[in-house]
């Protein structure tokens, strides 16, 4: 029987390097190959097709701010780019971008939908209704009258959560939760439509909601009592509020609120 015959280790090193030396230029005339592919003119991006929200943008105002930011073909734009792109444009939230082979991008846009204002009056700042802040023209806005909300950074969630859980009941003394506020001490400001402006004091939505619930409930006895309309209201008070009305001077404190609701 016949035995291997076992090459000398420079021979089978030569051999090695040979395969690899092969492997090698393999991998050069593929990627060469594929080099040559992607720069053929039928990979030239010939449309981007765009869907989804598109209330406030157009093929014109998309074209004019997506399209200086894209680079390469079908094969070589990098979408990551392309989709913040398109997220820079205003009122979009979100953008999903796919390629279609063999030459086309499409692109699925969603927008924000605009529930409030940000910020201090003329600000053209919005908060979205999933509590995001983002730059618009607030003249793209559809509805007629939007809340105006400020906060500290980072916290329009809260103030939007706030403002749902609160407005309800401004409305069943027939008044318009117009502004809120949380301050940078943490403490809630509101005012309604008739300029009233109501100090709610610290808390969490719970806590400010009772003391609400307690002004709303005896608030409109007080006030018809001297004939007048509320100015502002203190509601930071253990058992009662402090109360102004137009043309008085003096309000009814704390304790006292309370007490005449008592009677």
């Amino acid at each position: 029987m016949p035995h291997p015959i076992t090459l000398p280790r420079d021979v089978r090193l030569m051999n090695t390097l040979s395969v690899l030396l092969g492997l090698v230029f393999v991998a050069m005339v593929l990627a060469m190959g594929v080099a040559w592919l992607v720069r053929q003119p039928a990979f030239n991006l010939t449309a981007i097709r765009v869907g989804g929200d598109l209330m406030h943008n157009n093929a014109v105002t998309l074209r004019a701010n997506v399209a200086p930011k894209l680079a390469g073909n079908f094969m070589t734009v990098d979408l990551e780019v392309t989709r913040a792109a398109f997220e820079a444009v205003p009122w979009v939230r979100r953008a999903v971008v796919q390629r279609e082979f063999p030459n086309r991008l499409r692109v699925l846009l969603h927008e924000h939908k605009a529930v409030a204002y940000w910020g201090s009056e003329g600000d053209a700042r919005l908060v979205s209704n999933a509590g995001e802040v983002f730059d618009a023209n607030p003249g793209d806005v559809e509805a007629e009258e939007l809340p105006l909300l400020d906060g500290p950074k980072g916290q329009a969630p809260l103030v939007l959560q706030t403002y749902l859980g609160l407005a309800p009941l401004f409305e069943e003394m027939d008044a318009v939760l117009e502004q809120l506020q949380l301050t940078q001490q943490g403490s809630w400001r509101v005012q309604l439509d008739s300029g009233a402006v109501i100090e709610l004091g610290h808390g969490s939505l719970a806590e400010v909601q009772k003391r609400t619930r307690r002004f709303i409930d005896t608030v409109t006895q007080v006030a018809s009592r001297f004939g007048r309309d509320v100015e502002s209201a203190d509601l930071r008070y253990a058992s009662g509020y402090a109360l102004k009305l137009r043309g008085v001077t003096t309000g009814e404190i704390g304790d006292k609120v309370d007490q005449k609701k008592k009677r």
